[in-house]
């Protein structure tokens, strides 16, 4: 019986993903955030429409620091997930497919997204 070399314990830490599979698992990452946010989201503008009182309580938890966080990541998220959707799109339609293009595109919505989340941050505030 012959021996395998193949390594029995995959660290997945150490391996080095391309930065298009990194892109792919944040663009799936981020839809999964979203879809779990929308009870919070519904939570909290019905919150905001209850009345004044509700709606100063709502303005208060968005601006404190966790609710500051919350929102940042959640604007992350959508921001990531409307660039990479767009990416995949032009993907389909034979645009940015060679080498040099789908790395840059990958590398532009992981780099934009959270620049793009910060300004609608800052907006809202």
């Amino acid at each position: 019986m012959q021996t395998s070399s193949r390594p029995v314990f995959l660290n997945l830490l150490q391996i080095r993903l391309p930065v298009a599979a990194v892109m792919s698992i944040a663009h799936r990452a981020a839809g999964v955030l979203l879809f779990l946010a929308i009870p919070l989201l519904i939570g909290l503008v019905s919150l905001a429409l209850s009345g004044a009182e509700g709606f100063a309580r709502a303005v208060s938890l968005l601006h404190s620091l966790p609710g500051r966080l919350l929102l940042f990541l959640l604007l992350w998220a959508l921001a990531h997930h409307f660039l990479a959707g767009i990416r995949y799109l032009l993907l389909d339609v034979h645009l940015g497919v060679r080498a040099p293009h789908f790395r840059r595109s990958a590398w532009a919505v992981l780099g934009v997204a959270p620049l793009l989340a910060l300004g609608l941050l800052r907006g809202l505030t």
